[in-house]
């Protein structure tokens, strides 16, 4: 089985983490980093990994981060439509 899918299976999700951060020649400026990997919802230790590390290793001040995270493997939805079309 692919270790991806395993993970997923296991509750991991798809998050994207937006990065706002302050330059390090500019502090009064601010770019923005995204950054998306398999996490587990609601601690995102991957994230916190990454975190961690930046604050250590990277010039740029963090200003804010904003995560979303999206379940890949779920139940589809099914909606029935109300109109019937007939295509000639």
């Amino acid at each position: 089985m692919d270790k991806e899918f395993g993970l997923r299976l296991q509750g991991y999700r798809v998050t994207t983490a937006e990065i706002l951060y302050h330059l390090p020649d500019h502090p009064h400026l601010l770019q923005s980093f995204i950054w998306q990997t398999l996490d587990k919802v609601p601690k995102f230790p991957r994230v916190h990994r990454f975190l961690d590390f930046w604050v250590v290793n990277i010039e740029g001040v963090l200003h804010c981060v904003r995560l979303s995270h999206a379940k890949l493997i779920q139940p589809q939805e099914i909606i029935f439509s109300k109109a019937q079309y007939k295509l000639h």
